[in-house]
């Protein structure tokens, strides 16, 4: 019925050549081009559905969207839709549409690492939600409920998921081995667990993280303009035995850096010319380095996660993000189309520069106990 619907529409671009789509007919429209073979309207539709997935509507469409994208195999559609879900997380838990998510989109979402949300503990809460909502078999509980990472959950929250957890609760000897092995990551230093346990795994990896724990809001008003500095702080890592430990971390913003291989180079056989230096010869750059050093760093690296806010029908969207350990001159692609001179920008909010810096420890093995 929701084809007839999108009848006129498509008879148009068909008559006319030309077409205007609304989101609730994205899906409709592409089905009757598929079925009449209408390849070009296809190609369209499906940009039109990845650049419209920040798009408000009131249930939601991005799930939808992805489900569609899987069965007709568009693989394009289907890692724009994911992407989109991982890095706007918490606000898909908290929506209408999370009511959606089949039990295949959850699985693969809670195996990423790149989830933008407040805590694994608010992950925990949506996932509960969705098992209470759909009350599915026990072992796809299992399995939703290994999924989760809880060494990323301090002691005392999960002394409470434990008793106060309806979902815990029932199936507490499903996770048991994980939660003991929590319990154990944070009685002891990591560098101590590290010689025991592996710890080159998912569950000791964090996940995006917005609490201030693990980062802090970066608003750069004119971006533009000239080099910005901004200090923060984070806890040394996640386990509760570092949870009295603090990192400061100093942060450097140039927007118009250029790299060494672009700098004029002053020779005696010039006649003392040096070409002038464009302002576009520069490119957007961004470095966080530790205030201090420190043994607590030993068996730890941080890597750094800048997530990029965009504006779009009066709602905040994470449109990128980008990882590296020091410096953005490790990814090539850093803000390269924001195009920060022009005050129309679609990185900017107001003439601002919304970043959101979070610091995520990856504990590496230091020595391996022999059996």
């Amino acid at each position: 019925m929701e084809n007839g619907f999108s009848l006129p529409s498509f008879s148009r671009y068909l008559y006319c050549g030309e077409i205007s789509i609304f989101l609730h007919e994205a899906i409709p429209l592409h089905r009757l081009a598929s079925k009449y073979h209408v390849s070009s309207l296809q190609r369209g539709i499906a940009e039109y559905m990845r650049g419209h997935l920040a798009c408000e509507s009131s249930q939601g469409h991005v799930v939808g969207w992805y489900h569609y994208a899987v069965r007709i195999g568009d693989e394009a559609l289907q890692e724009s839709c994911l992407q989109f879900l991982a890095w706007n997380f918490s606000a898909v838990m908290n929506s209408p549409e999370w009511a959606s998510v089949s039990l295949d989109l959850l699985l693969l979402l809670l195996e990423r690492s790149d989830l933008v949300l407040q805590s694994e503990l608010e992950l925990y809460a949506g996932v509960e939600k969705w098992v209470t909502t759909y009350q599915p078999e026990d072992p796809v509980v299992e399995k939703i409920l290994r999924s989760l990472r809880y060494p990323m959950i301090s002691p005392s929250h999960l002394f409470h998921l434990q008793k106060q957890s309806p979902v815990m609760v029932k199936h507490y000897s499903t996770v048991q081995d994980l939660l003991f092995q929590a319990f154990q990551f944070h009685s002891a230093s990591p560098i101590h667990f590290a010689k025991y346990f592996d710890v080159n795994c998912s569950m000791f990896l964090p996940r995006n993280y917005l609490s201030i724990s693990w980062g802090s809001q970066w608003v750069i008003n004119n971006p533009a303009r000239d080099d910005r500095s901004t200090s923060f702080q984070t806890q040394l890592g996640p386990s509760n035995h570092d949870s009295a430990k603090r990192v400061t971390w100093n942060v450097l913003f140039s927007p118009r850096w250029l790299p060494v291989s672009l700098r004029p180079v002053y020779s005696d056989s010039v006649s003392g010319a040096i070409q002038p230096i464009r302002i576009e010869d520069g490119r957007p750059r961004l470095v966080i380095t530790p205030a201090t050093t420190s043994s607590d760093f030993a068996g730890v690296s941080f890597q750094k996660t800048i997530l990029v806010g965009v504006r779009q029908q009066g709602k905040l969207f994470v449109k990128h993000t980008y990882n590296f350990h020091q410096s953005t001159d490790e990814v090539a692609d850093f803000l390269i189309y924001a195009d920060l001179q022009k005050r129309t920008s679609e990185y900017l909010i107001d003439n601002s520069l919304h970043l959101h810096i979070i610091v995520k420890p990856v504990y590496h093995s230091l020595i391996k106990i022999k059996k």
